[in-house]
């Protein structure tokens, strides 16, 4: 199973019933923020035959398996230059002055695009990312800038309640029903980008294992990723400080630059001394993948990744792939998928990162399954001696934005596993997921791969259910349906809570 980039065809079904509902950019008028270069208002370039809007256009009704009306290589993702114009006021004067106005030319623009596998340290000071932000402003805004302000995202509230030996990961139960009315793509909380638990200890120690025994197939990077790297590593390190500053913290001297404290682990990382993907690996309980524009064709290609719980596949056998590619053995994505996929990467700004939850059955808890594991055996039968105590509900929950600088698309997620005897207590939970596995279309059951464990979790739900309805937690007759609160279930913060101990 590509559990991954299931997730991906996953998105894009939500892409294709949402996309109606997506408004990416505000038509307004345009204040110019750069009053300290020019006291003249000017706005974003005004679309032309080579430069399409930067916007999704609900109003172009383009059929999913229709050829794409316009080359992908000429539209570029909406422009950071407002957002930087914000991030400006909070850099010294001398970096000011290395930053340009509200407005780039864009023949130079389009002729100085940072080429595919140039490294930005080593790029001219005119050549520009995909987001018209030139290598010269990269520079200047240096190390951990205020991403905040140059995506639009602001940074999360500190969490005031948490305690990392009794914290929880909020029970998400994304079930749907039914599959093909219900948009399962909605706005990313902020303060939930990067969850922590109680098992981080073991879960950090658990990827480093992983990377120890598996290498490049749970970590590694092509050439032109390095800004992208270091862009999602800086912004991932801000949110911590930002939610968790109990436990952790960022300092700077002039003898070692920026220093990580993780006071969970009590270690201390020196940030220039670690690629910035070893430091996500050794610090953040969550796989990311990162997604470059190829500016020879338009398309996005897997570029650089650390991912820790794929099954059936890793790192290795997807890198350098464009979505496409990476989709190629899913049934029906090139004539129902590819077209939306790749419009929606084209078009997605900084400012409107989205999430998701995708779900499925597992014995035990597999986090990384490469080809040829031997747990895989599980999944060809049904065993008939399993009992339901090793059953597991895991749920891959994900989100998908843009970074404001280098443009690169990031996804990423967490794999939570629950035990399924859990749902005995959650109201409705039992019913939907029998209604999954009695109803659920056969095609998208089987892609989900829980058939192995259904003749030991259908009879104990079918029980749990008619036991609901005898406590009066579900009315008797209730019509299967997604619920007002998914992707969780009515009480769960209560029970979320008792489970906390507050």
């Amino acid at each position: 199973m590509f559990i991954v980039f299931k997730i991906l065809l996953a998105l894009a079904a939500g892409i294709v019933l949402g996309n109606l509902a997506l408004r990416i950019l505000s038509k307004g008028l345009r204040q110019s923020l750069f009053t300290w270069i020019s006291t003249s208002s000017r706005g974003r370039r005004a679309s032309t035959a080579k430069t399409p809007p930067r916007s999704l256009s609900p109003e172009t009704k383009v059929p999913n398996n229709g050829p794409s009306p316009v080359a992908y290589k000429d539209i570029f993702p909406p422009s950071s230059r407002e957002c930087l114009a914000k991030a400006a006021a909070t850099v010294s004067v001398a970096q000011k002055e290395k930053l340009k106005g509200l407005e780039v030319s864009q023949v130079e623009f389009q002729k100085s695009v940072i080429p595919w596998t140039a490294k930005y340290e080593e790029c001219g000071p005119s050549t520009y990312t995909p987001m018209e932000i030139s290598m010269e402003e990269v520079k200047a805004l240096g190390d951990f800038p205020n991403y905040a302000e140059l995506s639009g995202v602001p940074l999360p509230e500190e969490y005031e309640a948490f305690d990392i030996e009794k914290a929880k990961p909020r029970p998400y139960r994304p079930f749907r029903w039914a599959y093909h009315q219900t948009m399962s793509l909605t706005k990313l909380e902020t303060n939930w980008w990067l969850e922590v638990e109680s098992d981080y200890r073991t879960r950090i120690a658990e990827r480093q294992s992983l990377y120890a025994e598996h290498g490049k197939k749970v970590l590694d990077y092509l050439p032109g990723s390095e800004l992208a790297c270091k862009e999602l590593m800086e912004m991932s390190l801000q949110f911590l400080c930002a939610r968790y500053p109990r436990y952790f913290s960022l300092s700077h001297t002039l003898s070692t630059g920026h220093v990580f404290h993780n006071r969970i682990l009590e270690t201390d990382t020196i940030i220039n001394s670690v690629h910035p993907l070893h430091v996500l690996l050794n610090n953040v309980p969550e796989d990311f993948a990162i997604m470059l524009r190829n500016p020879d064709d338009g398309y996005y290609y897997f570029r650089a990744g650390v991912i820790c719980s794929s099954i059936g596949w890793n790192v290795n056998t997807k890198l350098g792939l464009q979505l496409k590619e990476i989709h190629a053995p899913i049934p029906d994505y090139r004539e129902k998928m590819e077209f939306s996929m790749d419009r929606y990467f084209s078009k997605l700004p900084p400012s409107r990162p989205i999430q998701r939850g995708s779900w499925g059955l597992e014995i035990d808890k597999p986090l990384f399954m490469p080809p040829g594991d031997p747990r895989e055996e599980h999944r060809a039968t049904q065993s008939p001696t399993v009992p339901l105590s090793r059953i597991h509900l895991r749920v891959d929950w994900q989100t998908l934005r843009r970074l404001p600088l280098s443009g690169a698309i990031i996804f990423n997620f967490k794999a939570l596993f629950t035990p399924v005897t859990e749902f005995r207590d959650e109201a409705y939970i039992p019913a939907l997921v029998a209604k999954l596995l009695k109803e659920g279309k056969e095609n998208l059951m089987r892609y989900k791969g829980s058939w192995h464990v259904e003749h030991v979790v259908l009879p104990a739900v079918q029980e749990w259910m008619e036991e609901q309805v005898q406590r009066g937690l579900v009315e008797r007759g209730w019509e299967e349906r997604t619920l007002e609160e998914s992707p969780w279930f009515p009480g769960w913060e209560e029970k979320w809570h008792r489970q906390q101990g507050f």
